[in-house]
């Protein structure tokens, strides 16, 4: 280590370095790690293959809300799902989905009706939260008719 009281990453030990550097680089590790799967979805709705909610929330999601839905924060702020009142109108998280929301991208162009139902519902039913009520896909298309007509 250095004698004087600045230190550098550059100029500490490789191993500290790595430990310093490793939870702003979680992100982007995860990223680039989900990033197939992104590129692939974003060829029209339902174009990303998987169908189920669970599957959805794992292959997606998680790369930012972490595997638990606490969120996160970092290069910037993933809100967290577990125990998110905001769930509890289920339009809200439909939205959300749909059309993205400050970092967060837009999905509607990537989800089948059914696809935004599964994961909300997922979502809503796991990590803590135990809201009974079901989004259909019929209540996403008229959510989606409705961004479509503004």
């Amino acid at each position: 280590m250095l004698k004087n009281k600045t230190r550098s990453l550059p100029m500490m030990r490789p191993a500290l370095a790595a430990l310093a550097l490793a939870p702003l680089l979680a992100p982007v590790i995860v990223m680039t790690t989900a990033a197939p799967a992104l590129a692939q979805g974003f060829g029209g709705p339902g174009a990303y293959p998987e169908q189920s909610g669970e599957g959805l929330y794992k292959g997606i999601c998680q790369g930012c809300h972490m595997p638990d839905a606490k969120g996160a924060v970092g290069a910037g702020a993933y809100p967290a799902l577990a125990g998110n009142r905001k769930l509890t109108a289920k339009a809200y998280p439909v939205l959300v989905v749909l059309r993205g929301q400050k970092a967060m991208p837009e999905f509607g162009s990537a989800f089948s009706d059914a696809q935004v139902a599964n994961v909300v519902n997922y979502v809503r039913s796991h990590f803590g939260n135990g809201f009974a009520d079901t989004v259909t896909p019929d209540e996403v298309k008229t959510l989606r008719a409705t961004l479509t007509a503004r």
